[in-house]
């Protein structure tokens, strides 16, 4: 004569699994996603001040960076400044926003998604080294942006030209983000040099998606 807790042990044990793999689902969509905290209005050094300090970094401190240098640092780089119209942090050309960043950690490749400030994973793992390329201490860098343009945002000109004004924009990024980390004790400079095939192939980018530069970033002034 079974019990009544063996008889219903088969439910009990179906109950069991899909609560575990519900939690398994909900516990994979939090890692997906990094919800990045509100920008630091007041945070960092004058203008000027940050001016004086701009240099191109020459060596990588492999601290990781906080999640309020992260959140801060993206929404410098290509955050909404004014909500009410979407617009951003960078200008661009008939305000195309072609520019999108990618950032590159330990765990995985990410999406800068603006207008919900957060981070969505595109592939996990660590590819910082494909950023780096031939200059393998670059990849001791925490955090790597990618400057991605979507050459098919811009409504006028051809590739070429378009090219060069996504080459603008994502310079303009780029140095957002340099002057960002000057005035806030952290170390940057701007790259051409990836390895782009692969990146496109991680990133899974359409033909109409090129990465024009890389910004990798760590703490202090080096």
């Amino acid at each position: 004569m079974y019990s009544n807790f063996e008889k219903k042990s088969p439910m009990r044990t179906i109950l069991l699994s899909v609560l575990i793999l519900c939690l398994s689902i909900t516990v994979r969509a939090q890692t997906a996603t990094i919800r990045l905290n509100p920008p630091t209005a007041d945070r960092g050094l004058s203008v000027m001040k940050a001016f004086a300090l701009r240099a191109s970094a020459t060596s990588w401190d492999t601290t990781s960076l906080s999640l309020q240098d992260l959140s801060d640092l993206l929404w410098a780089a290509a955050g909404i400044n004014r909500p009410e119209s979407g617009k951003r942090t960078y200008p661009s050309a008939m305000n195309s926003q072609d520019i999108d960043v990618y950032v590159l950690l330990r765990q995985g490749a990410y999406l800068y998604d603006a207008p919900r400030h957060e981070l969505r994973l595109i592939k996990e793992g660590d590819f910082r080294a494909y950023a780096a390329d031939r200059q393998t201490e670059v990849a001791k860098a925490p955090v790597i942006c990618l400057l991605v343009s979507d050459i098919s945002r811009f409504k006028y000109g051809t590739d070429s030209t378009k090219l060069l004004t996504a080459s603008i924009d994502a310079g303009i990024v780029s140095q957002n983000i340099a002057l960002f980390c000057a005035g806030t004790g952290l170390s940057t400079r701007p790259r051409a040099s990836m390895n782009k095939q692969k990146l496109c192939e991680i990133l899974q980018l359409k033909d109409t998606q090129h990465i024009i530069l890389n910004n990798p970033v760590c703490r202090g002034q080096k």
